[in-house]
């Protein structure tokens, strides 16, 4: 991808559906969050199949900007989304067009501002042009297939994390809890809900 230029990206990203260009499964989800998870635990680093190193570097980089680490939650990459995509575009060969030539498109963009790729780039210039294509209301019509595939990409980020065990305690989902005796929802809730049990 980095012998491309500007035309090609955008000419692969435009041939590809975009509209439908991450239908996955929820099967497929569960799947690629189990073989991260499995991934992760291995404690060895991890060799992406899909990805050249260039773009793993840019993925990591990313989805962190994405999901960064926090006060509540670890970052994505710590939550294996990397892994994940990796494992989601071997398992689904639709999403390595939109996908990697998005992350071209991205160094393309960057080239283009400040005479490097994304990764080079600091910390404002990342910035800036993730504020460009990160609201499609807002973004200029030359910007339409990095949007495109911007928006799309957090959507496969977000899928990840939030498939993660991270994720899940992020969520704090309490689902899949015995209780031994059920009370009732708690009364600070239902008055939150401005809702009560009938007598």
């Amino acid at each position: 991808m980095a012998d491309m230029n500007r035309r090609e990206v955008i000419g692969l990203i435009a041939a590809a559906p975009l509209a439908a260009a991450f239908p996955w499964t929820a099967e497929s989800v569960r799947e690629a969050s189990a073989r991260a998870r499995e991934a992760l635990a291995r404690g060895t680093p991890y060799e992406p199949k899909q990805f050249t190193p260039h773009e793993w570097e840019t993925v990591r980089v990313l989805v962190d900007l994405i999901l960064p680490k926090d006060e509540r939650s670890g970052s994505a990459t710590e939550a294996g989304v990397p892994e994940f995509m990796d494992f989601m575009l071997g398992d689904d060969p639709d999403l390595q067009t939109p996908v990697r030539g998005g992350l071209a498109w991205l160094d393309h963009e960057c080239a283009d501002r400040y005479g490097q790729t994304f990764v080079a780039c600091t910390a404002a210039e990342r910035a800036a042009v993730l504020d460009d294509i990160a609201w499609p209301a807002k973004a200029k019509p030359e910007l339409a297939a990095g949007v495109a595939f911007f928006n799309r990409f957090r959507d496969l980020t977000a899928s990840g994390f939030f498939s993660s065990r991270i994720g899940v305690q992020d969520l704090r989902y309490v689902g899949n809890t015995f209780v031994s005796e059920w009370k009732g929802c708690p009364p600070e809730a239902l008055a939150r809900l401005g809702v009560r049990y009938d007598d």
